[in-house]
Formats: structure tokens, C-alpha cells, sequence
């Protein structure tokens, strides 16, 4: 018969009260105000008070501990089938530690599978009566019920447990969780910081490695109590210290937890040296787990080889992971050049293993085309294959594979639904991927609302490339959600967390619009060109040969594009050809031959022209018809233009009519002009007036001035319309407006003499002439002369008649010349003399003294039959 004690079951307030008094002197709450630890949640459900208080019972007799501690031993000896024999026998007989122990084997899977449910109910039975492990299987239980494992999370019970275990004197792990939920407290439990933190004091003062852990965590940035970066140190330091002296002792698990606490994330900041040094240490004591990471941080921190040794290690050993971290490593060529076969075969071997992750990486590597690996099917059939496994990165990769349209066939709503199976995973890389499908409607119905929260997820979650899209599409004019600030945010933003594409393309908005901005603009392309970015330096080349937001500098222009070719940019190539044909344009020949041999049209039409013409470069017939037969060829509507031109004046007019009407297809208003003035006048081709003016009106349309001035000259004279004075006179001011001098004097002839469809206005005819003949056209002064030596339409001056005929005289006009040879052999009565004799006395007289030659020439129109001689000479 059992031997039993009782005692008076305690109820629950009394209960509680004694709780109080046990932690009030520690926990301080007595003094310092505040509830009590009993006080923070609801009472215990009845159906659960049987596990707190009631009758103790009877002591465990000495033999059976003994059974008890012989189990232990035979647990320890593994072997579990006589341990649960002899536990089975005490637990029949109502032994409470049997049911502890019992419940403990169950909890960790020693011996018997893993069943945390089984765990709890043996707990509770452990709990039904008093014993010495009231408090043991309180804390065991509790915890249980605080995480849900077995049972249903309860937070109200589980704070009771734990409540109770420390009332019975177990602390330590009761004493840590209880602070944990005091801390911010649950749905259930009431929140009290500062109780939680004396808690936590108290076994930190015992040294106890968590509760150092748990304040340090607590007192920095985002803890849960107020940020002390001091005291959270100060723990961090003797938190370390704890799993030293455990480490000392060959815990692997502490040198592991010192490795994590000198993370970038860690206790103790991010120091890589101190961190692979307890990795080594637990990889020494044998831990493999810790050889594969240590070698990976190795890698990382920039240790490569040291780092891949231990890699090769682990993967010698077997890990897996580590075998596909060397794998990817060698893919990489983090030690010298990349090793493809070696890294497959290690990478292949850890998808033998089981690796999914190696999948993805060998897969990547083969449709991808890395380090010479190729092989697009049987990568695609690796990363499918981690798909049905809900890789996210699989996922991700597939649907930027379907989407892209480059090594395979896009199917986009094929790549949609990855996409959206990915995102679901939480993969950032497909959640941008996704948002930009919804933008651009690939896959998907445009959705710009979807688009734009899809974006800002994965650009919360460190996207750069989302937040630059986002930015791209709010600074995209036909956007319906147009918003440059917003643009701009974002695009900084991008900026600012490294992608230097979207510096690029906010300089590009400040420059080109819709930010205006070209300081900025050209700032934010340097800045990013320096860093590497290829269109940035495009970009910049282009700004500097069109002097687009910075003095134009064609040197400059050229380093940036040449950078551009060099770092492989698709478009410097193209941009440089241009800049070539700018630098040809300032008499860089060579650049201008370059531009023409890479095939640039307006290149190759400036190298005929500069062949055909003799201008910077010796003149060359044949080879100006090539360039420009090449430039033709390629499209170019001014090369046909001037081929055109080339055969008219070579009297090969039927040819040069065929280039002409090309130029004219092609709207090039020059040719319109000379295929107008051709059919005007008949001249190489059939008259035909009508074609003529419409060719020349379109052309004028078009805004060439030599057009105008043409329409200009048929409206005045009816040459192939009727005379007009209206149209002649808008046409000759249009010409005259865009900068053709001769039409200026066209008009002012007209007007001076009043031949014609304009009427006379000798003033105004007189002030364009004079306009004219000052900007130095030798027919406004030779006109001029003639009238000054008249004296018909404006008062006779034959000395400034003489010299306006000696100023067109020098610069060789023809009727000039003529007239003042008429007068030099009026004036000696040689009306029949040699004209030739003439001449070539005027070429003495040039060739002397400017003023001496002037005088002469006076001197010379003072007899009045020279000056009607020089009077009555073509206006031409």
C-alpha cells in the first residue's frame, strides 16, 4: 500500500500570494509599485487547478529512485526498451517522476518517436500530485503550452506553469520565459516591462548566458527596453564571456552562438576575423555544420582560398550544403579563373544529395550560359524540377526566363503564373518582376494600381531595380499616373542604395525632361559613368558632342564614348559614329573617313561632298561619287541631292534628274528646289511649269530659301504663272527672311525699278540694296553703281557710283567688271577696241594699290560717255 502524506490544498489565491512573496524582495515590485506576478493574467481555467497545489503525495520510497536512476543509467546505455519497462512499472503505480521522466523521453525522441502531445498528457499527470518534480514538470509543460507543441498554445496557462515552477524554486529557463512574455506581453497576458527586466537581472546576476542575451537584445536599437547602447554592450561582452567558458569546454553549440554574435547583425557588430575563428573552433571539435559556414564566411569576407579549402572540406565529408557552396564558388572563379567542369561536378553531386538549391545554381549556370556552361533544355529541366519543389529563386528564374523572350519562347502568362507562385513565397526578385509585368501588361491585364504595390513591396524588401521601374513609370509622360516628384523620389532612392542604372536614368530626366535640370542631370550621369554604368557614358558623350546641358566639347565627347565601347555598351558604337561625323564637320578628317567607313550616312555624304568639293582633303571625282553613291545607297536623301546637283553641272541631265527625283522621295526640300527650278525652266527635262512651282512651293513650304526666291522670280516675272505682285513679294521676303541675301536684292531691284508684277517704291527698293550691298553682295553693288551713274531712279553720284562698281569689280563680278571695261573703252573712243584689253587692264588696276586703283577709276567715270557706257551694264 502506498505510503502517502497529505497536505492542505492550497487554493489559488493564497497560492499566488505566495508567489508574490517569494519574487518580491527580487523582483522589487513591493517597492517600486506595479502588479504582482500573479497579477498579469486571468485565473487558471478549472479545468486545469488540479495541476496547482492539492495533496502531496506520499514520498517517493528510496527504491524508487533507485528504479528511477537505473532508468537513467539504461537511457544513457540507449537502452530505451528496459528503461521504459521499468518506468511503465512506476508510472502503474502512480510514481510522479516516472511521469516526468516518461515525458521527457517522448518530448526530445529518445528512444521512442517524437510526440510533444504524448509529452504533455504524461507532463500532466506528473502535475496531478505533489512530488520533488512539481516544478520541473511545471516548467516542462508550460513550456510546451507557450509555443504549441502538442497542445494548443496557451498563453494563459503557460504563464501560470512557469509561474509555478519558479514558486517551486526551478527559475533559470521558467525565470526567462516569464520575462519574455512580460516583456510586451500577448493576447492574454499583461505587458510589464520593468518586472520582465528584473527578472532577467536577476538570473543575469547568476550568470546565466540567455537572460544576458535577452537584455542585451533589449536595450538596443528596436528593443524592448529603452535603447542603451552602453548597458546593451556591457551584457553583449558578458553574454560572450558565458559561451567563452562553455566554449572552453568544447560546446560546439556555444561557439557556433559566438560566430553569430560577431555578424553584421550580431551582438557584437561585424567582425568576419573574430567570427570564423569560432566557426574553425567548433569545425576543429568536429562540427561539420560549422567547417561549411566557416568557409563560406571565409569566401565572403574575402578569404577565398582559405575559404575554399574548408569548403572542399565539408563537401569531402559530405555536406551537402557545402558542396554546393564550393560548387557555385568554383562556377564563380572566386580563386583564379572559373572552373566549370569541376564546379558541375560538385554541384551535381549535391543534387544526388538532395540539394535544391544546387539545382537552381547549376540550372541558372547552364541556360545562362556561365562560366562556358551550356546546355538551355537540361537547365531548364534543373530549375523545373526545383519548382515542383516551391523553390522561390526557381520560380523566379523561370518566369524572367518566359518573360524575357531570349533564350526561350516568351509565354508570358506562363512566366505570370511562376511569377505570382514565387511572390507568394516571398521572393523579392519575382515580386519586382511581377510589378513590372502589371505595368507593362505582359501576362497580365495592365494593372498600374497592382503594379505600383507589387513594386513597392519588393523595393521594400531591397529591390533597387523595383524602386527604379517605379520611378521610370511615374516619370513616363504618358502615364496616366504621371508624377515627377514621385519619380524623382524613387529614383534617388534607387540611386542611393548602389544601382547605378537608375542614377543614369534620373540624370538622363534631368537632362532630357520631364525633371529640368541640366546641371543636375549632367552631375548625376558623371557620377554614375564613373561608376561603371555604360549608358551613363553614352549618354554623357552625347550631351557633350550636342552641347546639351554642358559647354559642347568634342574631346570631352569622345573619352566618355570611347569608355562606353570599351566597358561594351550597345549604342557607344552608334553614338561614337555620330561624334566621328561631328569631329569631321571641324575639319577631323580622319574621324569624318572612320564615321563613313562604319557606315554612317550623313558621314559618307559629307566625304563625297568634301571629295567633290576640295574641302579639307584633296579633291577627288571619283571618289566623291563613290561616298556619296554609298550614302545614297544607304537612304540619304541629301547625297542624292548632290549627286543630282553633280551631274547637272556636268551636263549629264538626265541622270542628275533621276538623283534629283530620289532626293525628292526621300523630302529632301534642297532637291525639291533644283527639281523646281529644272522644270521651271526646262533645263535637262521637259518644261513642265506646273511640276516646277509645286516642287518649288513645297520646297519653300519646307522652308529652303532658295526655293522662295525662285517663286519669288516667276511671280514677278510670269515666268510659268501669271504675274503676282502679292505672291512674288511674300516669296521673295520669305527668302530674304531665312537669310538669302539675293533675294533681298531680287525684291530691292524689283522695287527700285518697277519692272515687273511689283510696283515701284524707289525708298524701299533703295534700303534693301543698300542693306545688302553693306552685308557685302556684289550685285546689290553693283546695282547700285549702275543706278548712283544713272541717276534716274535716285540722285546721280558718279564717284559713289564708282564705288560700288569698283567694290563688286573685286570681288569679281562678272557684269561689274564688264562695265567698267565698257567704260574704260568708251572713254578712250575704242568702241571697237578688244574687250580682252579691257579686261585685262582692269586685272592691272586690281593688282595696283587699292586707292590708286580707286582714283583711276573715278577719274575714269568723270567722262560722261564712259559712265553711260558703265550705266547701261547687266544688272547680273
Amino acid at each position: 500500500m502506498e505510503r502517502m502524506k497529505v497536505r492542505t490544498r492550497l487554493i489559488p489565491s493564497l497560492r499566488l500570494a505566495a508567489a508574490i512573496g517569494i519574487t518580491a524582495g527580487l523582483v522589487g515590485c513591493a517597492a517600486t509599485g506595479g502588479s504582482a506576478p500573479g497579477e498579469h493574467a486571468p485565473p487558471v481555467p478549472e479545468a486545469y487547478q488540479a495541476w496547482f497545489g492539492g495533496v502531496i503525495e506520499a514520498d517517493v520510497s528510496g527504491q524508487d529512485w533507485d528504479v528511477i536512476n537505473y532508468s537513467r543509467r539504461l537511457i544513457e546505455e540507449e537502452r530505451y526498451e528496459e528503461a521504459m519497462e521499468h518506468l511503465d512499472a512506476l508510472m502503474a503505480r502512480n510514481v510522479m517522476p516516472a511521469f516526468y521522466e516518461t515525458g521527457k523521453l517522448y518530448e526530445r525522441g529518445i528512444g521512442v518517436e517524437a510526440d510533444p502531445a504524448k509529452a504533455a498528457e504524461l507532463y500532466g499527470k506528473a502535475l496531478d500530485l505533489q512530488s520533488s518534480i512539481h516544478g520541473p514538470a511545471s516548467l516542462s509543460l508550460g513550456r510546451l503550452y507557450q509555443e504549441g507543441r502538442g497542445v494548443k498554445r496557451n498563453d494563459v496557462l503557460a504563464y501560470h506553469l512557469l509561474l509555478q515552477a519558479m514558486e517551486e524554486g526551478v527559475e533559470q529557463d521558467a525565470e526567462i520565459r516569464l520575462a519574455g512574455m512580460l516583456a510586451e506581453g500577448t493576447e492574454n497576458i499583461e505587458a510589464d516591462p520593468e518586472m520582465a527586466k528584473r527578472l532577467l537581472e536577476r538570473a543575469a546576476n547568476r550568470g546565466d548566458a540567455k537572460a544576458l542575451e535577452a537584455l542585451a537584445i533589449a536595450h538596443s536599437p528596436g528593443g524592448w527596453l529603452k535603447e542603451n547602447p552602453a548597458q546593451a554592450m556591457d551584457y553583449a561582452q558578458r553574454f560572450a564571456e558565458a559561451l567563452e567558458a562553455k566554449a572552453s569546454q568544447g560546446d560546439t553549440g556555444a561557439m557556433l552562438q559566438l560566430a553569430s554574435m560577431y555578424s553584421a547583425e550580431g551582438l557584437l557588430g561585424d567582425q568576419p576575423e573574430q567570427r570564423v575563428r569560432w566557426l574553425r573552433q567548433a569545425a576543429e571539435a568536429g562540427d561539420i555544420d560549422a567547417l561549411a559556414r566557416a568557409g563560406r564566411e571565409m569566401v565572403d569576407a574575402g578569404d577565398a582560398a582559405g575559404g575554399l579549402e574548408l569548403l572542399k572540406e565539408a563537401a569531402n565529408e559530405g555536406h551537402v550544403d557545402a558542396m554546393t557552396y564550393y560548387g557555385e564558388a568554383l562556377l564563380e572563379g572566386s580563386v583564379g579563373q572559373p572552373q566549370p567542369a569541376l564546379a558541375e561536378r560538385w554541384l551535381q553531386a549535391a543534387i544526388d544529395a538532395g540539394s535544391v538549391d544546387a539545382q537552381v545554381i547549376l540550372g541558372r549556370a547552364l541556360v545562362e550560359g556561365q562560366g562556358g556552361l551550356n546546355d538551355l533544355p537540361r537547365g531548364m529541366n534543373l530549375l523545373e524540377q526545383a519548382a515542383k519543389q516551391d523553390h522561390a529563386l526557381a520560380l523566379a528564374q523561370l518566369g524572367s526566363l518566359y518573360l524575357d523572350d531570349e533564350r526561350v519562347a516568351g509565354q508570358p502568362y506562363i512566366a505570370v503564373d511562376y511569377l505570382e507562385r514565387s511572390h507568394a513565397l516571398g521572393h523579392p526578385w519575382a515580386t519586382q518582376q511581377l510589378g513590372a509585368a502589371y505595368l507593362e501588361g505582359r501576362g497580365v491585364a495592365p494593372d498600374p494600381v497592382k503594379a505600383e504595390e507589387l513594386l513597392r513591396q519588393a523595393a521594400e524588401n531591397g529591390q533597387s531595380g523595383a524602386m527604379r521601374l517605379l520611378g521610370e513609370a511615374y516619370l513616363d509622360e504618358e502615364n496616366p499616373n504621371f508624377q515627377p516628384s514621385r519619380g524623382e523620389e524613387l529614383l534617388r532612392q534607387a540611386a542611393q542604395a548602389g544601382d547605378t542604372t537608375a542614377m543614369a536614368q534620373l540624370g538622363k530626366a534631368y537632362l532630357e525632361g520631364p525633371l529640368d535640370d541640366p546641371a543636375e542631370g549632367i552631375d548625376m550621369l558623371t557620377r554614375a559613368a564613373e561608376a561603371g554604368d555604360g549608358y551613363a557614358m553614352v549618354a554623357l558623350g552625347r550631351a557633350y558632342r550636342e552641347g546639351n546641358g554642358v559647354e559642347r566639347n568634342l574631346d570631352t565627347a569622345s573619352r566618355w564614348l570611347t569608355r562606353a565601347q570599351q566597358a561594351g555598351h550597345e549604342s557607344a558604337d552608334d553614338a561614337m559614329t555620330y561624334l566621328q561625323r561631328d569631329l569631321g564637320a571641324q575639319g577631323n578628317m580622319e574621324a569624318l573617313v572612320a564615321a563613313a567607313e562604319d557606315g554612317h550616312p550623313g558621314a559618307m555624304a559629307d566625304l563625297g561632298r568634301a571629295f567633290l568639293n576640295g574641302n579639307g582633303i584633296q579633291q577627288d571625282q571619283g571618289r566623291a561619287e563613290y561616298w556619296l553613291g554609298q550614302a545614297h545607297q544607304a537612304g540619304h536623301a541629301g547625297a542624292a541631292a548632290s549627286l543630282g546637283r553633280m551631274y547637272l553641272d556636268r551636263g549629264a541631265t538626265e541622270r542628275g534628274i533621276e538623283y534629283l527625283e530620289a532626293a525628292v522621295s526621300r523630302g529632301h526640300a534642297g532637291a525639291r528646289a533644283d527639281l523646281g527650278e529644272a522644270y521651271l525652266a526646262g533645263d535637262g527635262v521637259e518644261r513642265d511649269a506646273e511640276r516646277g512651282m509645286e516642287l518649288l512651293r513645297a520646297a519653300a513650304q519646307a522652308g529652303n530659301a532658295q526655293a522662295a526666291f525662285h517663286l519669288g522670280e516667276a511671280y514677278q516675272h510670269g515666268n510659268g504663272v501669271e504675274p503676282d505682285a502679292e505672291q512674288a513679294e511674300r516669296w521673295y521676303r520669305q527668302a530674304s527672311d531665312a537669310g538669302a541675301i539675293h533675294a533681298r536684292v531680287g525684291l530691292g531691284l524689283a522695287l527700285m525699278r518697277g519692272e515687273g508684277a511689283i510696283a515701284q517704291n524707289v525708298e524701299e527698293g533703295h534700303t534693301l540694296l543698300l542693306e545688302a550691298a553693306e552685308q557685302g553682295h556684289a550685285g546689290a553693288q553693283a546695282t547700285l553703281g549702275r543706278e548712283y551713274l544713272r541717276g534716274e531712279n535716285i540722285e546721280r553720284d558718279p564717284a559713289r557710283g564708282a564705288d560700288y562698281l569698283y567694290q563688286a569689280a573685286s570681288q569679281g563680278h562678272r557684269s561689274a567688271r564688264l562695265s567698267l571695261a565698257q567704260a574704260y573703252l568708251s572713254a578712250r573712243g575704242l568702241e571697237h577696241a578688244n574687250r580682252e584689253q579691257a579686261l585685262l587692264w582692269l586685272d592691272e588696276v586690281f593688282d595696283s594699290d587699292s586707292q590708286i586703283a580707286l582714283e583711276t577709276l573715278r577719274e575714269l567715270l568723270s567722262d560722261e560717255a564712259a559712265i553711260a557706257a558703265a550705266a547701261s551694264g547687266s544688272a547680273e
